[in-house]
């Protein structure tokens, strides 16, 4: 190992150890449990219907594993920065430490669906958000879906940086941009989806969040998120495999 790569690793690991000192400051056990039951009525309720039960799904920035493991998949990979995310990630999901702008371990055109949460925000500029979306693109199958759920800096303009890790401020609209940019078709853009935050307003039983979801009107009210899918284009013939 070279002097630089060295430095490089003393570097990473400083910055993984004092991400998971932030997010232990950030969430408590109770807002731990509060987004468990959150994240299960968001995948029963509005996720699932984008993912068949025959997919690879991927998720970045899997955090402490709310969504995959409530989610359906033939395939699940998981991957996040922090070392602590490894202890809440289930068995049956394969999981990789490491940082989220580096999808080399995976071949093109192997993932059937990508989703991202609260994940484009803290990148430090657009040029990584752009490389990141470019690697996303060609891990994902032809007519494959990359999904994300985003704090939507035009309904929270105040919140949005009172968080110590926020970088790049998105709306839908440019958040929408960036995904044609690198060559997504925008298959679905939803501009106030959720609260901003499991703390916000929004009712935490899975009863009352099944019928948040079933009600959009009360999004355009209490919605400082956004919802955006984003599907790579089937090949010339119209087919969505790699055949």
């Amino acid at each position: 190992m070279t002097c630089r790569q060295a430095v490089n690793v003393w570097k990473r690991t400083k910055f993984m150890l004092n991400l998971d000192r932030l997010y232990r400051a950030r969430f408590s056990d109770a807002d731990v449990a509060a987004k468990e039951r959150v994240w299960q009525a968001l995948c029963a309720g509005f996720f699932q219907r984008y993912i068949k039960k025959t997919d690879t799904l991927l998720e970045v920035a899997c955090g402490y594993g709310e969504f995959i493991r409530h989610i359906n998949a033939g395939k699940k990979i998981a991957l996040d920065i922090n070392p602590e995310s490894e202890k809440f990630i289930p068995p049956d999901v394969e999981f990789h430490l490491g940082t989220a702008t580096d999808l080399s371990f995976l071949p093109d055109s192997g993932v059937d669906v990508c989703f991202v949460s609260n994940f484009f925000e803290h990148l430090p500029s657009k040029d990584v958000m752009d490389d990141f979306l470019g690697d996303v693109y060609r891990v994902l199958r032809p007519g494959g879906m990359l999904m994300a759920m985003q704090p939507n800096i035009k309904y929270a303009p105040g919140d949005y940086w009172d968080f110590y890790d926020h970088f790049i401020p998105l709306t839908h609209l440019s958040c929408a941009e960036a995904f044609q940019k690198c060559g997504f078709e925008v298959a679905e853009l939803i501009g106030r989806f959720m609260p901003f935050s499991t703390r916000s307003a929004l009712p935490k039983h899975p009863f009352l969040v099944k019928l948040y979801l079933a009600f959009p009107p009360v999004w355009r009210i209490l919605g400082r998120q956004f919802f955006i899918a984003g599907k790579k284009p089937a090949q010339p013939d119209g087919t969505n495999s790699d055949q």
